[in-house]
């Protein structure tokens, strides 16, 4: 199945000017959301990785499926005030703004293999907080694994020193 086919998109969401890809129709799809999950996989497993890393909230849609079917552990990544005990920050540039993402210091270990697994690169601001976040902590990045990509927005280049697979493409 062409993946690319049941992806949604909606013109000028949230605002003009934005051509909005949507997910939603692909995880309806029973068969669509598990070709994508195997493919993802298949990548993931290739990296040889103990811990699957997700930034919320989407990530977690693909990235715990993955994490059971290989074995591996999970991370979640989250905004600022989500995760108890004690945490590793990193503030990132926004288009207009900033945000901030965590993780717990005890979830990552020095020599951790870790993919990061997210359903969209863009600008790769997320992406490469995460990145950040667990270098900090002694982890190892295997790769960067997303459902989309949208490619002229610049998320490869920010993040050309590591592995990155995308199953979907598209310009912006």
């Amino acid at each position: 199945m062409e993946l690319k086919s049941v992806i949604g998109i909606y013109e000028d969401f949230p605002k003009q000017g934005i051509s909005f890809k949507d997910i939603n129709s692909l995880i309806a799809d029973p068969m669509a959301f598990k070709q994508a999950i195997d493919e993802m996989t298949k990548v993931a497993k290739a990296l040889d990785a103990s811990l699957i890393a997700i930034p919320e909230s989407r990530g977690y849609i693909f990235g715990a499926p993955i994490a059971y079917q290989l074995g591996a552990g999970l991370v979640p990544v989250r905004k600022p005030g989500k995760l108890p005990g004690e945490v590793v920050s990193e503030e990132y540039d926004l288009e207009y703004g900033s945000n901030t993402i965590e993780i717990q210091k005890k979830l990552i270990k020095p020599g951790d293999r870790i993919v990061l697994v997210d359903d969209l690169l863009a600008t790769g601001g997320t992406m490469m907080a995460a990145v950040k976040l667990i270098e900090k902590l002694g982890g190892q990045i295997a790769g960067l694994i997303t459902l989309i990509e949208l490619t002229e927005l610049g998320g490869r280049e920010l993040l050309k020193d590591y592995f990155i697979h995308s199953l979907v493409t598209y310009q912006y």
